[in-house]
């Protein structure tokens, strides 16, 4: 049962770290389902599942996007500036705040009612007019306003996709720019709380069967993270960024409603 767990896991994590409706709030809820039926994962290989499974969506962005990469390297340095402006919020809220909203992690209530937030980010950015900014013409002000927006997503249930592309459509960016920009600054997010996380919870190493299935996970959310970034781009493209905010909405209500009347839940 607990390949199938991870397997699953590593699915929803591959789509909901790209697709704006919030990776860390839909593992949340299915872990929880899961301990309800009676199949928890235990503490301590949940933490390190979690860093295993960041790790391979951030195999995703850095395959994805590997030309944008070399020539932001070798060619468009300007915007490595703006991507280090942008994250300097979330590299604080990391260190002095997360602590503090870590037993959210484990509140599918509270992670419900803040789907609801996500969602009306989603729909006022999908009712912005189009905008014309790329990556390369940000502001470094603009820059650090999107990363604020990083930072508050690490509420579980709150976006980070949505957020940052949210705060790129409503600085004026192009729809597939503000994406762009919002997975280059996934990068050093994701990377860093992976070396922080990984670092403190693989300092022992687990049983050799639940390493396979750690990498098993990281191969998975790869893969379905390349699939994800290319709809992602595509569905923004379309103007089709109200589905997510449906989508966030309707799952906030089932998940409050679930935690308020179903009597397992206690």
């Amino acid at each position: 049962m607990l390949w199938f767990i991870i397997i699953l896991l590593a699915v929803i994590q591959g789509i909901t770290e790209f697709l704006p409706v919030s990776s860390s709030g839909h593992l949340v809820v299915v872990q929880e389902l899961f301990r309800q039926l009676g199949y928890p994962i235990p503490e301590h290989e949940t933490l390190l599942l979690d860093v295993a499974l960041h790790f391979g969506t951030l195999l995703s962005i850095l395959v994805y996007f590997r030309r944008r990469i070399w020539e932001l390297i070798t060619r468009d340095r300007r915007v490595i500036g703006l991507i280090v402006v942008g994250s300097i919020p979330a590299g604080i809220a990391g260190f002095t705040l997360k602590k503090q909203f870590e037993a959210m992690f484990e509140n599918p209530l509270e992670v419900g009612c803040l789907f609801f937030v996500t969602g009306g980010l989603l729909l006022w950015a999908s009712r912005q007019s189009v905008g014309d900014t790329t990556c390369h013409r940000l502001s470094y002000g603009r820059a650090l306003l999107i990363g604020l927006f990083q930072a508050f997503a690490i509420l579980p249930g709150v976006s980070r996709s949505g957020s940052t592309i949210s705060a790129g459509i409503g600085v004026g960016m192009r729809r597939n720019e503000a994406a762009t920009f919002s997975l280059l600054l996934a990068i050093p997010a994701i990377a860093g709380a992976c070396l922080l996380e990984g670092h403190k919870r693989f300092s022992t190493l687990p049983e050799t069967t639940f390493v396979i299935m750690l990498l098993a996970g990281v191969g998975v959310s790869f893969l379905v993270g390349l699939v994800a970034i290319w709809l992602l781009l595509r569905w923004l493209e379309q103007g089709r960024l109200q589905w997510f905010a449906w989508w966030v909405i309707s799952l906030g209500t089932v998940v409050v409603l679930w935690q308020l009347l179903w009597p397992m839940h206690q």
